[in-house]
C-alpha cells in the first residue's frame, strides 16, 4: 500500500496572532540578520562584530515589541528566534562551520532582558510553533523557501564537482526531512522547493551545464527515488503545474 499525499489543509491558529504577511516579514527578517551576523562573524573584527550585533539586536527588538497585546510579541520573538535557529542548523551541517560567534550573540540579545512573564509566553508560543505543523505556517512556508533556495545556490556556487554533489545531497536530506516530518505541509514544501529550482533555472539560465546542472540532477533524481511513491508524484506534479503557471504569466505579449 503506497503512502497517499494529504489534501487537506488546516487553518493556522496562530493567524490571529500574527498575519500571514506578519510571519513572512518575520521570517525574512530572521534570514536577513542571519546573512548579516554571518557576515560579521567570517570578516569583522570583535568589536565590529559586537557594533553589528547590537544594530540587529535594536531593529529586531523593535519589531518584536510592535505585536499586538501580550502574546504578539511573543510569537514574533519565537518566529524570529527560531528562524535564526534553522538557518543556523543549516549552513552549520551544509558547509562545516563549528561556531557562529555572531548568531550566538544576537539569539543571547534577544533573550536577555525578559522577565519572568515575557520569557514563559515566549516559551508559550516557541512551543506552540512545533505543536502541530499549520501553526504558523505562511513562517514555516517562507523560511524554508529561502533555506532550500540557499543551499541549492550553495551547490551551484561550490568550487569542485565534490562540493557541488555534497551540497545537493544535504539539500536533497533536508527536503527527504521536511516531507517526513510534515505529513500534511511537508510535500508542498518540496514541490514548491523544485518548482523554483525549475523557474530559477528558465528565468537567468542556471544549471545549464557542468557541475551546476549535475548537482541539480542529481537532487531531482535522489528525491525521485526515495520519497514514497504516491508523495514522489503529488511533488513532481505540483511542482510541474507551478512551472507551467510561471511560463504562462511571462509569456511575450
Amino acid at each position: 500500500m503506497t503512502e497517499a499525499a494529504p489534501t487537506s489543509v488546516p487553518a493556522d491558529p496562530l493567524a490571529e496572532l500574527a498575519t500571514p504577511e506578519a510571519q513572512r516579514l518575520a521570517a525574512r527578517m530572521a534570514q536577513d540578520a542571519f546573512g548579516k551576523v554571518f557576515r560579521l562573524t567570517l570578516e569583522a573584527d570583535d568589536a565590529g562584530r559586537a557594533g553589528g550585533v547590537a544594530a540587529l539586536h535594536a531593529a529586531l527588538a523593535n519589531w518584536v515589541a510592535a505585536g499586538e497585546g501580550e502574546q504578539g510579541p511573543a510569537l514574533r520573538l519565537a518566529m524570529l528566534l527560531s528562524g535564526l535557529d534553522q538557518w543556523g542548523m543549516a549552513y552549520s551541517r551544509a558547509f562545516g562551520l563549528a561556531a557562529l560567534p555572531g548568531l550566538t550573540e544576537l539569539v543571547g540579545a534577544l533573550r536577555t532582558g525578559l522577565d519572568e512573564r515575557a520569557e514563559a509566553r515566549f516559551l508559550a508560543q516557541f512551543d506552540a510553533l512545533a505543536a502541530a505543523e499549520e501553526n504558523a505556517i505562511d513562517f514555516k512556508i517562507e523560511l524554508r523557501r529561502a533555506i532550500h533556495l540557499a543551499l541549492w545556490h550553495g551547490a551551484l556556487a561550490a568550487d569542485s564537482r565534490d562540493e557541488a554533489l555534497r551540497l545537493a545531497g544535504e539539500l536533497g536530506s533536508t527536503l527527504l526531512a521536511v516531507a517526513r516530518d510534515m505529513p500534511v505541509f511537508g510535500w508542498r514544501l518540496v514541490a514548491d522547493a523544485l518548482a523554483h529550482i525549475q523557474i530559477q533555472c528558465l528565468a537567468h539560465g542556471l544549471a545549464g551545464e557542468g557541475i551546476g546542472r549535475e548537482a541539480t540532477e542529481a537532487l531531482f533524481a535522489a528525491l525521485a527515488r526515495e520519497l514514497p511513491e504516491a508523495v514522489r508524484d503529488a511533488v513532481m506534479a505540483h511542482a510541474a503545474q507551478a512551472v507551467v503557471g510561471w511560463r504562462q504569466a511571462n509569456r511575450p505579449h
